[in-house]
């Protein structure tokens, strides 16, 4: 596939590094030199350097032949104006644009048309991130919650540690604690090291360890994995940007939220906008706000300023004064590494977030959602089995019929409401959603192949 990529910065840099090794012609396009050669000496891919919107540069990226063209640059105006021209002069077959700002994106059903502005799909970064961080808080001890099949179907990973049910114990031994519940350990990682989980497999303290399950049954399988913490009932929040005031709003009918704005006209706005939690003006970072507004009674303290430092050191003085747990958003990979385990409990990477929606739209075949995981090493996808026994590699066999790639696992199937984890005798049907993990993304073509239903196939 010919895909251009336009704006080298840190969404568009993973974004490339995360395709350039499947088999697909990348270009991407940015108006910094450094971006450009940061880019093209970490990645096999080619570089122009230009201003994303012009018609010329968009000629010299390809857009004449290319399959796909994704906007990424910091300009919201950029991003569409590009796939604008790339629609009207090159008739570039499709087109996807980041769009932050809520003026755009709260007229989308109106604006985004062929024959208005046309744009196929628009990814909205801090949309992205206030759904994965609001995930994070519903299932207290997470460290990645994925959910499939409109929210029926959960992709989870958790830490394993003593006092877990199933620390010390053969996977298979799961049965017995949950006679009820049916679950599948989709992946294990151990010191880094990825493990074929098999029902002898014995999870020790410190795994990370994947599993899928019926979300309703979430909590019940993580007790399994660590003793099951309390949910957070009293929230602070960081930071009142797009990001802090989205988690507000969802949060506040359940939580006890305090929202820390430093800037005073924003703070006004948020207090006039949000009905139950409460509105703060000041920094974060300072010390004698967090003691006065007591947080030491704090369970979650999230930072979500626009500063990676700042929500990094606000961070680390809440949990030091006596909050229960902190997540924090974090740009730069090399800081997310080097203080995730740490005063820091999660840390998230919006960059992540926003190319995990990006690549349920670049993915062949009907893959619906995509996930980009252990730093785009491992995917989880959910692909729909279409056609027939005679046009699908899939359809009509059991899954231990199904010659998978290495380190790739069917985890649950979502047929209509139901949820069916896989076993070695499931049928796949026409219309299923199949839930797939894989340990290493560079299979996906050969995943993608199998859910591509041939007239030619037999």
């Amino acid at each position: 596939m010919k895909i251009i990529i336009l704006g080298g910065g840190q969404v568009g840099a993973t974004l490339a590094e995360n395709l350039s090794g499947e088999d697909n012609d990348i270009t991407v396009v940015d108006n910094d030199p450094d971006r450009i050669d940061y880019i093209s000496d970490r990645n096999d891919v080619r570089t122009i350097l230009g201003h994303a919107s012009h018609p010329r540069i968009l000629r010299d990226a390809g857009c004449e032949n290319a399959d796909m063209l994704i906007a990424v640059t910091p300009s919201d105006e950029v991003n569409m104006l590009a796939c604008q021209i790339a629609y009207t002069l090159f008739r570039t077959p499709k087109r996807i644009a980041r769009i932050r700002s809520e003026e755009y994106t709260s007229y989308g059903d109106k604006l985004f048309h062929k024959d208005d502005m046309p744009v196929d799909h628009v990814i909205s970064p801090e949309q992205q991130v206030t759904e994965y961080i609001a995930r994070l808080v519903r299932y207290p001890g997470a460290l990645q919650v994925m959910e499939f099949a409109g929210g029926r179907a959960s992709l989870v990973a958790v830490k394993a540690y003593y006092g877990g049910k199933l620390v010390g114990h053969a996977i298979s031994t799961l049965k017995d604690h949950m006679p009820n519940v049916d679950t599948r350990v989709a992946a294990i990682f151990r010191q880094g090291q990825a493990i074929k989980p098999m029902g002898t497999t014995i999870i020790e303290a410190g795994d990370e360890v994947f599993f899928i399950a019926d979300t309703r049954y979430v909590s019940m399988v993580m007790e399994e994995m660590q003793k099951l913490e309390h949910h957070y009932r009293r929230v602070m929040i960081a930071g009142g940007g797009n990001i802090g005031a989205g988690l507000a709003r969802i949060l506040e009918e359940n939580h006890r939220v305090k929202l820390i704005e430093r800037d005073k006209k924003r703070a006004e706005e948020l207090n006039a906008s949000i009905r139950h939690a409460t509105i703060l003006e000041g920094d974060a970072s300072e010390q004698n706000l967090l003691i006065e507004e007591h947080i030491e009674d704090v369970d979650l303290f999230i930072a979500v300023t626009n500063d990676d430092e700042a929500n990094i050191m606000s961070a680390m003085l809440a949990k030091k004064l006596g909050a229960k747990k902190t997540m924090v958003l974090i740009q730069r990979q090399a800081y997310v590494d080097l203080v995730q385990d740490g005063p820091i409990d999660i840390a998230i990477s919006p960059q992540r977030a926003t190319v995990s929606a990006l690549l349920s739209l670049i993915r062949r075949g009907d893959i619906v959602n995509a996930y980009s995981l252990r730093k785009g090493a491992a995917e989880a996808i959910e692909a729909v089995a279409h056609g027939d026994e005679k046009t699908s590699k899939v359809i009509g066999k059991a899954i231990n019929e199904i010659k998978l790639p290495p380190g790739t696992t069917i985890g649950a199937i979502v047929r209509g409401h139901e949820v069916l984890i896989a076993h070695d005798d499931t049928i796949i049907n026409a219309d299923d959603h199949v839930i797939l993990f894989l340990v290493d993304k560079k299979y996906i073509r050969e995943v993608e192949r199998m859910f591509q239903p041939s007239a030619l196939f037999f």
